[in-house]
């Protein structure tokens, strides 16, 4: 089944036809014919998509989707509503009110099935970035059900957007955008649809709408192709606009990737409303998307010093090992552990340590080349792995790393104290011999830290502030 669809009609054979036309789709059908009961219903199966009737013996599409929009877990389900006549003020007033959709009869198989996809993948790729994004609700995230309701006014959004408008002729732009300026507070611009590299060029828009003209416009579908491909533009809201309308083009417009389509063709007040949707819609998926970057970023990096951590650094030694092991080179291993660290913090309090590691880090990666990976493994022990590195190479960056932290005092901020810093730090230098394809490098990167371990030892012992170098692993 490609997913659960729930049609809420009033009369059955309405309902019997669209079951028969969504049940050869391969969908699951739930049918329903009143609003009383229907949260339930919707909470019990958990619906894709929802497809209404615009009026119901107990209410309308509108008061479907005030009634899901105080329920979390239902207040981003889609909603299609047909419509039995195709009257312009209740599509608007439908689409005010944050219905997905509004289709007229006699229904067209091929676009209704096309906006169907569109909005299931729409729904599937915005719950996925939820999941990534972790357990519970995100600050600032929820959409109250009333907020589409206010854009019939229109009330001008939080966030002025960038919307670019491509069209097959000049003239055709400028119009639209006099007709779309007087309905939106966006900064609008308009491109000829045979000098997209202009648009390219500037900084990528918000919004991109791209008109499509004839019955088969080759070209603007290739566009959305394209637009949808470019890893510069896929996450800016995308929408079609057949002109003049045209139900199979804008079917092939969502399924060639447009976020949404103007079916009728251009329609000012429509495409503003639209256009309110998708950038909310694509504000939600850029926090969503940080909030996941940000946090893969905390799981591989050390949140005092802004350096990797254990769990990022191990897999990358073994990465380095593996590397090594199919190109020959040699590369290297340190660990690097501060002198007598406690001290500083008996004496200076926690604080004034946590600013010793700060500024440690920053000494240590200036001392580092880009290509080298430093990472924060334990309280005040570094780990270093220097890939392409023999032992005179290994031996001068080790010589350097010491220099740079003993350089200069440390300064404790808000006391005024200037502390002397010394580390030591164990050298080993490897050159794995060639192993079979899938080998395992964990048995080396083992080694390695052991006998990076060993040569520290031997450091401190020797008196600190200083490195010491094992032999060369095998």
């Amino acid at each position: 089944m490609q997913g659960t669809i729930l049609i809420l009609d009033g009369v059955s054979t309405n309902r019997i036809m669209l079951k028969v036309q969504l049940s050869s789709a391969w969908y699951h059908v739930v049918q329903a014919d009143r609003l009383a009961g229907l949260a339930a219903l919707v909470r019990r199966t958990r619906p894709d998509l929802i497809v209404t009737a615009m009026n119901l013996p107990d209410g309308s599409a509108l008061g479907l989707r005030a009634a899901l929009a105080g329920e979390e877990l239902l207040s981003a389900t889609p909603i299609i509503a047909i419509t039995p006549q195709n009257d312009r003020a209740a599509r608007l007033e439908a689409l005010a009110a944050g219905i997905d959709e509004v289709l007229a009869q006699p229904l067209d198989d091929m676009l209704l099935q096309a906006r169907i996809r569109s909005l299931i993948r729409s729904r599937a790729a915005a719950d996925d970035l939820h999941q990534q994004s972790g357990p519970g609700p995100l600050a600032g995230m929820a959409e109250p059900g009333v907020e589409f309701g206010e854009l019939a006014s229109p009330v001008a959004p939080a966030k002025i957007g960038e919307i670019a408008l491509v069209t097959a002729r000049a003239t055709t732009g400028t119009i639209w955008r006099a007709r779309l300026k007087r309905t939106v507070p966006h900064r609008l611009s308009s491109y000829q649809m045979d000098n997209v590299q202009a648009l390219m060029k500037r900084s990528v828009p918000d919004a991109i709408v791209v008109e499509l003209c004839g019955a088969n416009d080759g070209a603007g579908l290739r566009l959305l192709a394209d637009l949808r491909a470019r890893s510069a533009t896929r996450h800016a809201a995308i929408i079609a606009v057949p002109n003049p309308g045209n139900s199979p083009l804008a079917a092939d417009a969502l399924d060639r990737g447009a976020h949404d389509v103007l079916q009728g063709g251009f329609c000012a007040d429509e495409l503003a409303l639209r256009l309110e949707v998708q950038l909310r819609r694509k504000a939600r998926s850029d926090q969503l998307r940080d909030t996941v970057r940000d946090g893969l970023r905390a799981a591989l990096h050390d949140p005092m010093t802004g350096l990797f951590n254990r769990r990022y650094a191990l897999p990358r030694l073994a990465f380095v090992a593996h590397q090594a092991a199919q190109t020959g080179r040699s590369f290297a291993v340190m660990l690097a552990d501060l002198d007598h660290f406690k001290q500083i913090n008996d004496r200076y309090g926690h604080p004034a340590g946590d600013a010793v590691l700060v500024e440690t880090a920053r000494r240590l990666r200036t001392a580092l080349r880009p290509e080298d990976m430093i990472a924060r493994i334990g309280g005040e022990e570094f780990m270093i792995v220097l890939p392409d590195t023999g032992q005179d190479a290994a031996m001068t960056a080790a010589g350097r790393l010491c220099r740079e932290i003993n350089a200069s005092p440390f300064i404790i901020p808000g006391a005024g104290h200037r502390v002397q810093v010394t580390t030591s730090i164990g050298v080993v230098v490897a050159r794995p011999p060639a192993r079979q394809s899938g080998a395992s490098d964990d048995p080396i990167t083992a080694t390695l830290i052991r006998q990076a371990d060993q040569a520290l030892y031997e450091a401190k012992g020797a008196g600190r502030n200083q490195f010491t170098m094992i032999r060369p692993a095998a």
